[in-house]
C-alpha cells in the first residue's frame, strides 16, 4: 500500500488549492482525478478551429499586479502564475425594471464611476449608493479581521465591524431597504443574482457583498488562455512543491481505522494516509463511500436538509462564429438577459421549467482579448440555469433535440433582446445540459453550485459551523459544497482554508 501523508480527492479548483496547500507545507501531498484533465470545470476542449472554456465567465478578486485582489493573492502566496486579461464593464443587462419600465443598463467597473453611472441611471441614488460601498468596505475589513484568527472582545467588534454583525443574518432586500437604495437602483444591483443561484430575498447580504465589492472595487478578469491555463499552472506548481498527481484515477471507497479515515481506495490501487480532502460532493461520500456506522447522526439530518436545495443546474450553449465581435455589432463582453429584474419572479421562472425560463448570459471572450479565437473569427457562449425535473424523463432518443431546442430558444432570446443576430454565422455549436454536468463532473442532478446557500444554509450559517460540520476524522469534504459555497474563487477560498484546518489538527497529532 502507497503511504502519502494527504490524499486529495478531485482535482477540480478546491482540490488543487488544497493539494498545494498541503505541499506548500512540506506534507506529501497526493492528488488524484477521475479525468486525464486537471480543473473539473476550469478546463477547456476543442471542436474545430476553437477553444471553449466549459464554464468560467470572469473571477471577481484579480484586480492588476500593483493592487492586486484576494484571489491574486492567493494564487501568488503558492506561487501559481497565470495571465490575466482584465474585463473592462461590470456587466450589461437588458430587461424590465419592477416597475415595468425598459431597462437596458450598462455598469462599469470601479466604485465611483459604478456611483456615477447609477446616479445618471437612477436620479437621486447617490447618496444611498455611497453609504451602500461604504458598508461592503467595513465588511471586507471585517470578513478579513475575523478569518486572520486575531482576538478580539465583542465589545470591540462593536465598535469596528458592528454593522457587519448587524446585516449578518439579513438577506439582501432587508439590507437594500435599510439603506434607501431607490427600487430602480436596486433592481440593477440584483443583476448579479444568478452567479449565487439565490434570488434577493432568500440571498444572505454578507455572501452578496462579498462576492459583488470583488467585482465592482477590484473589477473582473479572465485567464488569458481558459481556465485551463489556471488549472495547468497549478499542477505544475504542485509537482515543483514535491506533490503527485494521479490522473485516470477514480476513488471508490474510503478505509477507515476505527473511526479514522486512513486510506482510499480508488481504480489504481490502495492508498494509506492520514488525512484525506475529497472534492465530492458529500451526498456522494456518506452515500457511497463510507461505511454507514461511521456517518454521524448530525451528517445524515444536514444532507436530508440539503439535498432538497441542490444548487443552479447550469445549461450552457458553446458558439465558435465566423466573423468577428465588430462585424457582429458585438460591443459588450457580457450581457444579462432575465425576463424580468425581479430576482424573485425570475428565479420562479427559471425553475419552473423551461416553457417560463428565457433567462440567459451571453459572453463575448474576443470584446476582452481580440485575438481570444482564430483571426476572423469571435467566441460566444450563453448561458442559463434549469430545474432538474426538465431533464428527469428525457428518453435518449430525444435527448439531442432537447438541448438543441433550448439553444434556439437562448439564441433567438439574445437576438429579440440585444438585436444581436449569431444564428447564420454559427461554425461550431457544443451544448452542455446538466446531465453533462453531471456525468463529468460527478455531480448530482449538474448541480455545479453545490447546494443553495439559502436561509438557514447561508454563508454566515455554514462559516459559524465550520467547527461542527467536519466530524468524520481523517477526512473532510472541500468544494462547492462548503462554507463558502459556489464559483471558482469560493471554490479556491475553500480548498485553502479547510486545507489549513487539516493542517492544524495534523500538527497536534489527531483530527477533530
Amino acid at each position: 500500500m502507497v503511504k502519502y501523508d494527504v490524499v486529495v480527492v478531485g482535482a477540480g479548483n478546491a482540490g488543487l488549492i488544497a493539494a498545494l496547500e498541503t505541499a506548500k507545507a512540506g506534507k506529501k501531498t497526493l492528488l488524484i482525478e477521475q479525468h486525464n484533465l486537471p480543473g473539473g470545470c476550469a478546463t477547456s476542449f476543442s471542436r474545430g478551429r476553437f477553444e471553449f472554456d466549459p464554464s468560467l465567465h470572469e473571477l471577481c478578486g484579480v484586480g492588476t499586479a500593483e493592487n492586486p485582489g484576494n484571489v491574486r493573492l492567493l494564487l501568488d502566496s503558492l506561487g501559481v502564475n497565470v495571465e490575466w486579461c482584465t474585463v473592462p464593464d461590470c456587466f450589461r443587462v437588458i430587461t424590465k425594471y419592477s416597475d415595468g419600465g425598459a431597462m437596458d443598463v450598462t455598469m462599469p467597473s470601479g466604485v465611483q464611476p459604478f456611483i456615477d453611472k447609477m446616479e445618471e441611471y437612477v436620479p437621486g441614488s447617490r447618496s444611498s449608493m455611497e453609504d451602500f460601498f461604504e458598508l461592503l468596505t467595513e465588511i471586507d475589513e471585517g470578513i478579513a479581521f475575523l478569518s486572520s484568527g486575531e482576538e478580539a472582545s465583542n465589545k470591540e467588534l462593536f465598535t469596528r465591524f458592528g454593522n457587519v454583525l448587524r446585516v449578518g443574518s439579513h438577506n439582501c432586500k432587508d439590507v437594500f431597504n435599510a439603506l434607501g437604495i431607490p427600487q430602480r437602483a436596486q433592481d440593477i444591483l440584483s443583476t448579479y443574482w444568478s452567479y449565487l443561484g439565490v434570488d434577493m430575498t432568500h440571498l444572505g447580504f454578507l455572501h452578496y457583498a462579498c462576492m459583488v465589492h470583488g467585482y465592482i472595487k477590484d473589477g473582473a478578469a479572465m485567464p488569458a488562455h481558459t481556465s485551463h491555463a489556471i488549472s495547468v499552472a497549478a499542477t505544475e506548481r504542485l509537482r515543483e512543491l514535491g506533490g503527485d498527481i494521479w490522473f485516470n484515477c477514480r476513488a471508490t471507497e474510503f478505509v477507515f481505522n476505527g473511526d479514522k479515515c486512513c486510506g482510499v481506495k480508488t481504480t489504481m490501487g490502495d492508498i494509506e494516509c492520514d488525512m484525506v480532502l475529497a472534492n465530492i460532493n458529500p451526498d456522494i461520500i456518506y452515500g457511497k463511500m463510507v461505511p454507514k456506522e461511521i456517518i454521524p447522526e448530525r451528517e445524515k439530518k444536514l444532507s436530508a436538509a440539503r439535498n432538497k436545495n441542490y444548487g443552479a443546474r447550469m445549461f450552457t450553449v458553446h458558439m465558435g462564429l465566423n466573423k468577428t465581435a465588430e462585424q457582429l455589432g458585438i460591443k459588450d463582453y457580457s450581457i444579462f438577459l432575465p425576463g424580468t429584474s425581479v430576482s424573485e419572479q425570475e428565479y420562479k421562472n427559471v425553475l419552473a421549467g423551461e416553457k417560463t425560463n428565457e433567462y440567459g448570459i451571453f459572453l463575448c471572450y474576443n470584446v476582452v482579448k481580440p485575438d481570444y479565437s482564430p483571426e476572423g473569427t469571435c467566441e460566444c457562449s450563453i448561458t442559463t440555469f434549469m430545474a432538474a425535473e426538465d431533464w428527469n424523463d428525457v428518453a435518449p432518443a430525444e435527448y439531442a433535440a432537447k438541448k438543441t431546442a433550448m439553444a434556439k430558444k437562448l439564441i433567438a432570446v439574445l437576438k429579440r433582446k440585444a438585436g444581436i443576430d449569431i444564428a447564420p454565422y454559427i461554425e461550431e455549436i457544443a451544448i452542455s445540459s446538466p446531465l453533462t454536468f453531471a456525468r463529468y463532473l460527478n455531480a448530482p442532478e449538474g448541480s455545479v453550485y453545490g447546494y443553495e446557500t439559502t436561509d438557514w444554509d447561508g454563508l454566515m450559517a455554514r462559516m459559524m459551523s465550520v467547527g461542527k460540520d467536519y466530524p468524520i476524522k481523517g477526512l473532510k469534504p472541500i468544494g462547492t459544497s462548503g462554507p463558502r459555497g459556489d464559483g471558482y474563487s469560493s471554490a479556491y477560498y475553500c480548498g485553502q482554508m479547510i486545507a489549513q484546518m487539516a493542517l492544524k489538527e495534523m500538527e497536534q497529532g489527531g483530527n477533530n
